[in-house]
């Protein structure tokens, strides 16, 4: 594949001997692409319409019986690409913020790092990017819930959603649903989502997932659970 290839040139090709004090256009561009091949997977995986998706899949470089067939399979293995590449740059010179690469593009190696397995390892280095305005402070919040989710402690800002299959009493079955993870102080966790740079309420953001907000406990996680 044509896009994987570009990819691979960038993990060999890119040189590490830069510095923080001014934009690198060539950074800047191959991070711009794997923002927009990311994007662009995961567009796709949640689109039905016929003529958005053969136009994603130009885009990627794939066709769109390749990415119906191996979706699943293609996402993860980017995915997986994408993470060393970023790991590489991090590697020599720290986290690629907005004095190197300007902004949007100092948010993709977050993004990147965000669907890794990576979180506990990077978060800090994540945290003193958005404390050095490296990268705006939402993020920090987004990759803290996140982290602080999947070791099964409350979040704090309530941007962190989960799926889970629970029985119906009423209906007397199994379904799937989704629900925003339990939040630490909920009473105040619209004022700590204004704080961290979130202009909108976790009620929103639910609604934007599809999702009826509603205040749970951990306790209530681990009931549904059963």
């Amino acid at each position: 594949m044509r896009i994987i290839l570009v990819i691979l040139l960038m993990l060999t090709n890119f040189g590490l001997s830069v510095g923080q004090d001014s934009l690198n256009l060539d950074l800047k561009e191959r991070l711009d692409s794997i923002y927009a091949f990311d994007q662009g997977l995961r567009r796709y995986m949640g689109n039905s319409d016929s003529l958005q998706k053969d136009s994603i899949a130009q885009l990627v470089g794939y066709t769109v019986e390749e990415l119906d067939e191996r979706k699943f399979e293609i996402l993860p293995y980017h995915d997986s690409l994408n993470l060393i590449f970023v790991e590489q740059i991090i590697a020599g010179v720290g986290y690629p913020g907005k004095t190197l690469v300007g902004e949007p593009t100092n948010e993709t190696a977050w993004l990147v790092l965000q669907h890794s397995d990576k979180i506990p390892q990077y978060f800090p280095l994540v945290k003193e990017a958005g404390q050095k305005g490296e990268i705006p402070f939402r993020l920090v919040a987004m990759m803290e819930d996140r982290l602080l989710m999947y070791e099964g402690k409350e979040q704090l800002y309530g941007t962190q959603a989960k799926g889970m299959t629970v029985t119906n009493v009423e209906k007397g079955k199994n379904e799937f649903i989704y629900f925003i993870w339990p939040v630490k102080d909920p009473a105040n966790v619209n004022k700590r989502r204004q704080q961290a740079g979130f202009e909108d309420t976790i009620e929103e953001n639910a609604k934007k997932m599809n999702i009826d907000y509603r205040v749970l406990t951990l306790r209530d996680v681990e009931k549904m659970a059963k």
